[in-house]
């Protein structure tokens, strides 16, 4: 399944859970069936929208900066297994 905004930039979605590709850049993502909800990888949406080179760095340092974002994250955010890159599965952080 493909989906297309606007701006003609692509975002393909292959599987019910796994890695989808937004601008060819991979986003991992996870469905849970019981909610039935999407939940994203917070640092690859980070990764996709800053274009850093270490997006779990930046996060980690803006969170630090903004009491109100560090807060709403530890709340609204939750842990959620998904596959690293290394093949295992780990817990990161989530958002949908």
């Amino acid at each position: 399944m493909i989906f297309a905004n606007t701006e003609k930039q692509l975002v393909t979605m292959k599987n019910e859970t796994g890695i989808i590709s937004f601008q060819s850049k991979k986003i991992r993502r996870h469905f849970d069936e019981k909610t039935e909800t999407w939940y994203f990888a917070v640092v690859d949406i980070i990764s996709v929208l800053t274009e850093s080179t270490n997006p779990t760095d930046y996060l980690k340092k803006l969170r630090k900066r903004d009491t109100e974002l560090r807060s709403y994250i530890g709340t609204n955010c939750p842990q959620v297994e998904m596959i690293s890159e290394t093949g295992k599965n780990r817990k990161v952080l989530a958002g949908n």
